[in-house]
């Protein structure tokens, strides 16, 4: 399915929310910053969600693990910026060791009842080709799995986590999920308008790019090839399931 993000600009049509969650600051940019470019540009409203903190995203070693940190927020606030997210949640697992329990759930939980997305993006917890290490990062795996088992049955539920009823944090139905680094998408974006806004948010990856140019003929490759299925110039793809 061929997909181009509507306008909200009409004063009777509301601005729909969006939350992605992405499992280290730069993995949301690389699998799906076009699509958020697009979606602000039309007037959604777009919020992030970033797992773990990256501290090991580096070779700097005279760097300490809080200036890693530290910086790959400002890296993930400035790329947010570009394509026009401010709203970002941080929740600071530890990098390497994320584990699926049922504490992550219900920080996870958290966020989208208090977001309240229509939409959520997240990586695909179908992947299992196990044909790259950097997609299939442990990070990556345990992030699309625990996001999933928290949006179904939970977040919408009064069964789950009732204590989360104290601090006015109450169920939540949202519409669907995109999944994005997906082997099977059944929905594609149109970028072509965005794809420099893409790559302006993963140079801002600065600690995490180390050849920018390489970078860029790779996202354009792989756009432009995911376009061509749809006669697109330039497509992110999504497999994309609705309640």
């Amino acid at each position: 399915m061929a997909y181009r993000v509507k306008s909200t600009t009409n004063k009777k049509s509301k601005p729909r929310k969006f939350l992605v969650f992405s499992a280290h600051p730069d993995d949301l940019d690389f699998g799906c910053a076009g699509t958020i470019a697009t979606l602000t540009a039309k007037g959604n409203e777009v919020a992030y969600c970033i797992i773990t903190n990256g501290e090991k995203g580096t070779h700097k070693v005279s760097q300490t693990c809080e200036e890693m940190i530290a910086m790959r927020e400002r890296e993930q606030r400035a790329a947010g910026a570009i394509v026009g997210v401010s709203d970002i949640h941080f929740l600071r697992e530890t990098d390497g060791d994320l584990e699926h329990t049922a504490e992550l759930r219900r920080r996870l939980i958290r966020v989208m009842r208090e977001v309240k997305p229509d939409v959520v993006l997240s990586a695909d917890p179908g992947n299992h080709l196990f044909d790259s290490f950097g997609r299939f990062h442990r990070d990556h795996r345990i992030t699309a799995e625990a996001v999933f088992d928290a949006i179904y049955p939970a977040t919408a539920s009064h069964a789950f986590f009732p204590e989360l009823k104290q601090e006015d944090l109450l169920p939540h139905q949202m519409q669907g999920v995109w999944f994005f680094g997906t082997d099977r998408p059944n929905m594609f974006v149109d970028i072509s308008k965005t794809i420099g806004k893409k790559l302006a948010a993963l140079r801002a990856h600065e600690s995490q790019i180390p050849d920018v140019k390489k970078m860029e003929e790779r996202i354009r490759t792989r756009a432009k090839n995911e376009g061509k299925k749809k006669k697109m110039r330039y497509a992110e793809t999504f497999r994309r399931l609705m309640f």
